[in-house]
This record gives structure tokens, sequence and C-alpha cells, in this order.
């Protein structure tokens, strides 16, 4: 059967449109004509989806291919802002720490909502690629991938990237394409559903700020309760003691603990100082006053928090300051050797990016 025949180009456009077809001049980068063996072979386009036909330029006769408008690649995105953007990473890293699994076949079906099996073909795998200091979180699917990141510091951005239509038994043609989108929005909701953490980090955050800045409650001020703050460490600490030794403390009670714990005599401490704890502690959650007495208790929140504070200080923060910033610490210890060769392996890299400039 002879090509079809066009007389111009003009033609072959007019013709084009009133189908809802494109066309392509049929010339592989070698010049050679497109046959169908040739289409066939590179899995271009089956011999249902194309048509070859002949139109008469200025410079001859030239072979060009009209074919259906076809989708060769669909990303559908889902973006959230988050509220408090300044959280958004620490959120999103500890995302990818505890979903390292979702590449997993189980997980894949799941997302996708496909059956796997030991035919389905390719890699199914979690990748976690850092571009800069941006990590990002990669799901394959066959020809299709997931992809989530922190967008510009400010949002979580879900991304389902479809490269072949066929890997969800959807044609190629542009009617199509609402049901195409329809996978790929429900893949990034159920991605989703299937994230899970161990706990919020948005409120540890939330909390630790609350308590490190002044703030106000029923009117009244609350100063900040400063973590590496002496007072605040012999203060939180002398809490803990009391909350051991007796359910309700007086304020003589804490400001002899209080001054023992300074190395101070307890006449130094005044009644206004002592007040003005109280006063502090209070506004901010961590202790209560009993009804009708002088005698204040440990809250519940208190206690978690004084606990935190003290231990992550005495335990954590300051015996590891003084092995890496000693200049010359008590024997080697591994946190201090660690240290060394990162601070080591950054000035080399140093070095070499001012040799390289």
């Amino acid at each position: 059967m002879l090509p079809r025949q066009f007389a111009s180009q003009k033609a072959l456009l007019d013709y084009a449109e009133q189908k809802g077809l494109v066309y392509m001049w049929a010339y592989t980068q070698r010049e050679r004509v497109l046959s169908p063996a040739f289409i066939a072979r590179e899995h271009l386009l089956s011999p249902d989806q194309y048509e070859l036909v002949d139109v008469r330029t200025r410079s001859g006769v030239r072979r060009a291919l009209l074919f259906p408008k076809a989708i060769l690649q669909a990303e559908f995105a889902l973006t959230q802002a988050l509220d408090r953007p300044l959280t958004g990473r620490a959120f999103f890293e500890e995302v990818i720490h505890e979903n390292l699994d979702l590449g997993n076949p189980g997980q894949v079906q799941l997302i996708f909502n496909r059956r796997i099996s030991k035919k389905t073909p390719g890699r199914f795998r979690t990748r976690v690629i850092t571009e800069g200091v941006t990590p990002s979180l990669h799901i394959d699917y066959k020809h299709s991938k997931i992809k989530q990141y922190h967008k510009e510091g400010r949002a979580l951005r879900t991304e389902t990237t479809i490269n072949n239509t066929r890997d969800f038994r959807i044609g190629k043609r542009l009617e199509n394409l609402p049901r195409l989108r329809q996978v790929g929005f429900s893949a990034n909701r159920r991605l989703l559903d299937v994230q899970q953490l161990s706990h919020d980090c948005h409120i540890g955050e939330a909390t630790f700020q609350q308590a490190q800045r002044p703030s106000i409650v029923a009117g009244q001020r609350a100063p900040a309760l400063r973590f590496g703050d002496e007072t605040i460490q012999a203060l939180l600490q002398a809490l803990l003691v009391l909350s051991i030794l007796t359910p309700a403390f007086k304020q003589k009670e804490l400001k002899e603990r209080l001054a023992q714990l300074l190395g101070l005599d307890p006449s130094t401490i005044s009644q206004g100082k002592m007040t003005y704890q109280l006063r502090r502690l209070r506004l901010h959650g961590l202790i209560q006053r009993l009804p009708k007495t002088h005698r204040y208790q440990l809250t519940a929140f208190g206690l978690r928090l004084a606990l935190f504070y003290t231990r992550s200080y005495s335990c954590l923060l300051r015996p590891g300051l003084s092995q890496i910033m000693a200049p010359q610490p008590p024997g080697d210890t591994r946190l201090r050797i660690h240290f060394d060769k990162a601070t080591e392996a950054i000035q080399q890299w140093c070095r070499e990016a001012k040799l390289a400039a």
C-alpha cells in the first residue's frame, strides 16, 4: 500500500491538527529513512500507532511520521507547606532515617497499588541522594519513580514521575491523562500514609524553644530557662532531689538545696530571688502551688524537663566538650580521635580548594 501523499507541508499540518495528530520527519541522526523495521527494532512505536506519509517540499519529496499525541513522561507533584520551616529539615531527616525500607517490594506494592511478584522487572530499593546539603528520598517501580525532598527549606515535596504508562496498563494517548493523573496523585498520598515517625520532632523543638525563650503567661512575663545557665541547672537538680524526699516542698527547702549546689551560703540568697525563681518555674509549668498552702509540687512536665536538662548536660554535653576541646585530654578517647580526623579532613579539603582556585 502506497503512503499517503501531501502536496505541501501546510497540507500535512492542517491534516494533523484536524485529526489530533503530530508529525516528525522520518530521518535518524545518521540521515537514514525511518523504516517500519527500524521503528520496531528500536521500540519507538507499535505498527498501529503511526503512519508513514510522503510530503512534497521545495527540496523534493520527504517522508514523515504521523502519530497520535502521546504521553512520554508525566510528573505529578504534591507540595505541603510547613508552618514551621525551621523544623522542616529536622522532620524530613527523621522521615528518611525511619523509612529506609520503603523500597522493599512489600512497601512498593502498597504505594503504587500494584501486585509485585518475582517476575516483576526492575530493582526495588530505597535511595537517599544528597545534592549539596539537601537529601532526597527515591523509590523505584519499573520505569517509574517517586522522589521526596525538602523544597527550598519551606515545604515537603513528593513527586511521582511515570516514564512508561504501560507500567500501569494505561495507554500512551493523551486521552488517558486523567487515569494517569489518578495513579500519580494516589501514589503520592499512599507514600505519605505509609511513612511513619517514632516521635514528633516538632513537639520536641517547640518544647525546647518555649523553655529557652521568655514568654507571656496570663499577662505575666516568664523569664527563660537557659539550658547552659549554671543557676538553672542547679535549680532543676534541686527540684529532682526534693521530688524524691518530699511530695511538696517549701521555699526554704528549695533555697537550702539551691545554695548547696551553687556553693553559696543560704543567707546570701534573698527571699526576693527565691520568689523570682519560683514564679519562673510556675509560669513555665514545671511546678504548681498547692491550694491554700505555701508548698509547691513538681509537675509531670517539670519532672521530664528537669531530668532531660540535667542528664543531657552533665552526662553528654559537659564530658563530651571536655574531651574534644581540651588541648591535652587525659588519654586519647574515641570521641577525640574521630573529631581530630574530621578536623584534619576539613582542613585538607580547604587546602585543596585553595590550590584549585
